[in-house]
This record gives structure tokens, sequence and C-alpha cells, in this order.
């Protein structure tokens, strides 16, 4: 097999038949529309989850200047790499996604360390997006029947929702696809109700002057450019996950154009209704020292303005949301575990990429869901590590959406793009979109809290990211050596996985 050459495409095809071009037998159910495609990206973003679960991260990080101005400038650079990916995306639109890109553009290596990169923030996000609804949903209980909050109940929480998701998924990609249809207007509602209520009815409010220049640095660290530079992670872990679009092509239609528009238009809406949440929030902030202080900020912020009735029925809304966004991400990311199965990169990749008779990769979304809870595993004795989990998210994610970018421009005089392209631009916007991954990659290495004693590190303030992902490149170096250079095999022919898969159907 010949690797890292794209070949020149006849005609527009059918979604199966081109699927067919590029290698795969189609087995997964295709019945997603635009409209679907686009609402998974979007459900993923979810601006009701990422924002409001990092809100407490961003109050000590930066404060709200640095949440409102970060969320502007990270969401106008994350445009430059959804509009590069979604270029590739739709060449190749397949559920592997990202490293199948890579695989094609640059060979076995690069799509084989793409895709491990590209697992651990799938299941990072998973963790951290759950988690964050457990947060949330143990908040409310407090409120509610006086419930006391800890991580053990946090964590039996957090595998009740996992399981939960994990039962969702299983009933196939059409429920799927309605969950994240439904999902989209309650984002939508949820944040107009949510600031119009912020809005209307507390009679006290914070300044223009507050809410866009108030600097706020409790970490620890000294450096306001440092403090800032970390905190962007608020604006960037949130827009993180719009890979789902691609991760479902082959269960959506028209995917080569769907899947591209559903990547830029999930990013552009988030991107409008995060500052308008965003905003609303640190308008209503009554006390600021006290909502810092507080288990879960964006509750205390509820509490201070609307008082107990009217905190508890806007935290529903955030966690129906959060609930939404958790099913959408194991859906994505069930499918990356069956894609790169599928191409023998996993070890038991057999079990792995079984599909029942629903056209669901079912072992898959229980091995994601699995592994989500090992990760979140550290919160039961660090009060950092749910930062750390986002952090992971965005390690690994974030590296594997430059690579095939950073491909595409490589190879820009052989690719050969699809329907959606950007044109003369789509080298310059690939540059900006593979600089940027770079910045941030490195930001969120570095330790996001000093401990209180001095110096660099405590078992309370580790930022374990760098460790999971040293961890999951040495597995798949290791894997790699002992299996993968065999095992792994991507097909660049319509013949090439035919007969194996067909076995894996029960």
């Amino acid at each position: 097999m010949t690797h890292g050459k794209t070949f020149r495409r006849g005609p527009r095809l059918n979604d199966d038949a081109f699927l067919r071009e590029l290698g795969y037998q189609p087995v997964l159910t295709r019945r997603m529309g635009s409209f679907g495609n686009f609402a998974i990206s979007f459900s993923v973003i979810s601006v009701l989850s990422g924002c409001m679960t990092l809100y407490g991260f961003g109050l000590v990080t930066g404060g709200p200047a640095v949440m409102m101005w970060g969320w502007v400038c990270v969401g106008g650079m994350v445009m430059f790499v959804g509009a590069g990916l979604a270029e590739v995306t739709s060449a190749y639109p397949t559920s592997g996604a990202l490293y199948y890109q890579a695989e094609q553009l640059g060979g076995r290596k690069w799509g084989w360390y793409t895709g491990w990169l590209n697992l651990l923030g799938l299941l990072g996000a998973i963790a951290a997006i759950d988690y964050g609804a457990a947060l949330f949903t143990g908040a409310f209980l407090n409120l509610q029947w006086g419930i006391e909050v800890t991580p053990g109940s946090t964590m039996l929480i957090f595998l009740c929702i996992l399981l939960l998701h994990a039962a969702l998924n299983l009933r196939g990609v059409h429920l799927v696809s309605l969950l994240n249809s439904v999902s989209v207007w309650w984002h939508l509602t949820g944040v107009v109700v949510i600031v119009g209520v912020l809005a209307l009815v507390p009679s006290h409010h914070q300044s223009p002057s507050f809410v866009f220049t108030e600097f706020a640095n409790d970490t620890g660290w000294d450096n306001p450019i440092y403090v800032a530079a970390i905190g962007l992670l608020l604006a960037q872990y949130t827009f993180s996950g719009y890979d789902a679009s691609a991760h479902l092509s082959e269960e959506t239609t028209n995917a080569q154009v769907s899947a591209a528009r559903g990547i830029v238009r999930a990013i552009w809406v988030s991107w409008i209704a995060g500052f308008v949440l965003l905003a609303g929030l640190t308008f209503a902030i009554q006390d600021y020292t006290g909502v810092q202080g507080a288990a879960v900020p964006p509750a205390q912020i509820f509490l201070d303005a609307l008082g107990a009735s009217g905190a508890k029925a806007l935290l529903l809304i955030v966690i129906g949301a959060q609930l939404f966004c958790g099913n959408a991400e194991t859906a994505a990311a069930s499918r990356m575990v069956f894609a790169f199965s599928r191409d023998g990169a996993l070890p038991g990749s057999r079990l792995w990429r079984h599909v029942d008779r629903t056209g669901t990769p079912a072992r898959a979304v229980w091995l994601t869901v699995g592994a989500a809870a090992a990760l979140a595993l550290p919160s039961l004795w660090s009060e950092t590590a749910y930062g750390a989990i986002t952090a992971v998210n965005v390690i690994g994610i974030t590296p594997a959406y430059a690579v095939p970018i950073y491909l595409r421009v490589r190879h820009r005089h052989r690719f050969v793009h699809g329907p959606w392209h950007l044109g003369r631009w789509g080298v310059p916007v690939g540059t900006v979109a593979v600089c940027w991954v770079a910045v941030v990659t490195v930001l969120f290495c570095l330790p996001q809290a000093r401990p209180d004693g001095g110096g660099l590190f405590s078992v309370e303030t580790f930022n374990y990211a760098p460790v999971a992902l040293v961890a999951v490149l040495t597995l798949a170096t290791v894997w790699w050596m002992v299996a993968g250079r065999r095992a792994y095999d991507v097909p660049l022919s319509g013949t090439h996985h035919f007969d194996t898969l067909e076995k894996d159907i029960v």
C-alpha cells in the first residue's frame, strides 16, 4: 500500500459510493441530516457546559477581563482552526476523521499518533463534561434537599451520568440525532432565559468597567501575563469537540458538505452565544469573593441574584444542557474508537469494532465511558484535578486538529479539496491555525496554580495533563512496536476492509 498520496477523483459520488472510494464498506446507519450534524458539534462545544463548569477557574485566572476578551480572541483563532479542519473533512469524511486525514496526507505514523491524540482528547472531554454535570447536579441536590456534596458523592453522580449516556447511545444514531437537534434549541433558549432573568430580576449589577476590565489573580503566580495566558483555558476548553461533525460523517447525508458546514457553524454560533452568556453571568455577580469561594460559582451567582427557587430553575437548564453535551461527546468518541479499531490500532481491536444490528458500535460505547471514568478518578483526592481533566482534553484534541491542517498546508500542491473548500485562503488560514494550536498546547501543560508553601508543584495543585499526554504517546509508541505496525492498516482503495468488517456485524 502506498501512503501519503492523494488520488484524483472523478465526478461527485453519493455518500456510500464515496465512502467505498475512500476504502470503507458502509456499515453505520446514515440517518443524520445537515442540521443534525451541526447540532452534534454545537452540543459538544456546549457553552452551557464549558463556560459554566470553568467559570470558577476563570474568576481566579485573570477574572472578568480575561474571561470576556479571552473568549473573543480564542473564538476568533478557533474559527481559523475550524475552517482548516472543515476543508480537510470535506475531502475525507470518515468516522476516523483526523487520523484518517493525517494518514492520507502524511503516511502511517502521522495517522497513528494523530489517532491516539484524538482519542485522548475525546475521552478527556467526556470525563470533563460529565464530571462538570455532576458538580452542577450536586449543587442542585444541595439546594433542593440539603444533600451534602463531597468528592465521593460527586463521583457517584458522575458514574450515573456516564451510564445514562451509554444507555442512550446504545439506542442508535436516530435517537442521538434527535437529542442533538433538541439540544440546539435547549442551549440557545437556555442562554436567552438565563441572561434575560439575570438582567431583569436582580436590583444590582456590576458596571461595564468591572465586566470588561477587572483583572483578578488568585493563582499564587505573580506574573499577570502568565496568569492571563492560563486563563484562556476556559475559552479554549469550551471551543473543542467540533470534530464530532467529522466523526459522525459516515452517518450523515451529503457528508462532504454537511460535516464541513457543521464544524464552522457550530463554532460561530457558539462564539456569539458564549459571549452573551459570560457577560450575563458577570454583570449579575453580587459578591465577587463569595462567588470565588463557592464550590459551583455560577450556582452561587444564581442564588445571590435570584434566591433559591430561581437558582434551582436555572440550574436545571444548565444541567440539561450538560447532559445533552455529554451524550453528544459519547457518540463522537465511540465512533472514533470504532474507526480506530476498524483499522487495527487499538489493543483488542476486533472486539471494539463490533457493530450491532441497530448500526451502533455498542462495545466502543462501553469502552469510552469506562475510560472516561478512569480519567476522573483523581478528582477524589485532588481539588485541581478537574482543571487538569479539561487540560487533558485540550492538549489531546487540539494538536490532533492541527496535524491534518499542517499536512494539508505542507502538501498543498497535491491536496485535492472536496466541495467545501477555502480556495486560495486555505494555506494562510491553515498556517494561522497550526501556530495557534502550538501556542495553546504549551500553555496548558504549564502549572495552573502555585502551592501555598511556594515552589512549583504539590500533590494538590499538580497539573497531570502533561503526564497523561506523555503516557498516551508512550503507549502509542510501545503498542506500535509491539503490534501496531503490523495490525494498523488504513485503506486507500475501496476493497481493503470489506471482508473482515462484515464478519464483525452481528
